[in-house]
């Protein structure tokens, strides 16, 4: 069992590759950590990776029209905020879920075997009543939206089952967590204008390509307890050209943003402006920072790349920000 020291020099028991010096170990009751690290609330990179693609949505939806009294061309602000509570809720939920099926696998690899089911300081049927109360947390949030985004919400679980059980017979799980993960490119669409359009359809499959291509750099920390016990990864699948096979989907997920943006609209106040594709090419340049400095038998390199996906997303969502507050800065046409 691992075990580290808290800030009061108290011993707890933690996850292998976990941090120990994470603000919930100082905000929650002892008895209520393993909970925090079932739902990885003391690793925010995963809600965080989870709700990019909504904020981008939301930022994006409402610069498809021009900005007026009722239309400012800025994201909604409660929407952002329903997103943030829900990719907060619906990542627990998705990682206990995920844990509960895969118990037996995280047994048998060294960095997951700490983890609160395998070590057994949570209960299969206590995680279970865990799960369902996240999931209603994230229900709760999602009944806040109009009715299309709400049957769209509902029709993501699916996806979500299926996830932790496409590494026993694919090697593309990736591919399903990125189905998964980017369903909220589709989410501020909806929540915005209660349709989806080409748009929204292109930054979805931008997303799935990102998260497909960070998620391969994070499942080489595991290759080889993977290969022992038979998970199969897109990391497992590309191996030594992994480099090649990140610069093809980091450089589709650019194109399909870019499309994205196009698509909104074709004129100054009707669709986004340059910040958008100042944005989008600084991200590129992080992207292929990412690639350029990747090193595959290094688990703690993989580690940090893949959290410095967080920092692509905050370029992605400035811009497309940014472009709302460039229209609303632009003169208004002759009448």
């Amino acid at each position: 069992m691992w075990k580290t020291q808290h800030g009061d020099g108290a011993a707890f028991e933690r996850v292998a590759d976990a941090p120990s010096d994470n603000f919930v170990y100082r905000a929650l009751p002892r008895r209520l950590w393993p909970y925090a690290q079932l739902a990885r609330w003391d690793r925010p990179i995963g809600w965080q990776l989870l709700l990019w693609p909504c904020w981008w949505s939301a930022a994006l939806a409402p610069q498809a029209v021009s900005p007026s009294a009722m239309a400012t061309g800025l994201p909604n602000p409660w929407h952002l905020l329903l997103f943030l509570v829900g990719a907060i809720a619906m990542r627990g939920a998705g990682c206990t879920w995920n844990d509960l099926v895969d118990r037996g696998i995280d047994a048998k690899v060294a960095r997951t075997r700490s983890r609160p089911l395998p070590s057994g300081r949570v209960s299969p049927r206590a995680a279970k009543t865990f799960l369902v109360i996240q999931a209603l947390v994230g229900f709760l949030v999602l009944i806040q939206f109009n009715l299309f985004a709400v049957l769209l919400g509902i029709a993501s679980l699916g996806v979500v089952a299926v996830y932790p059980f496409l590494k026993r017979v694919t090697d593309w799980p990736q591919l399903g967590l990125g189905l998964a993960f980017s369903w909220g490119a589709l989410m501020g669409w909806a929540a915005y204008w209660g349709a989806l359009s080409p748009a929204a359809l292109l930054l979805y499959a931008g997303s799935i390509l990102w998260t497909v291509g960070y998620d391969t750099i994070y499942a080489h920390q595991d290759k080889e307890d993977d290969a022992l016990v038979g998970v199969r990864s897109t990391a497992r699948l590309f191996g030594a050209r992994t480099k090649e096979a990140l610069g093809l989907l980091y450089l589709g997920a650019v194109v399909c943003f870019a499309l994205a943006c196009w698509m909104t609209g074709s004129d100054a106040r009707s669709g986004v402006n340059w910040p958008a594709y100042a944005g989008l090419l600084i991200g590129a340049g992080q992207m292929a920072w990412q690639i350029r400095q990747l090193d595959i038998d290094d688990p703690d390199q993989c580690l940090r790349l893949f959290k410095s996906n967080g920092r692509f997303g905050w370029i992605l969502f400035f811009g497309f920000l940014f472009s709302a507050l460039w229209s609303l800065a632009l003169p208004l046409p002759p009448a």
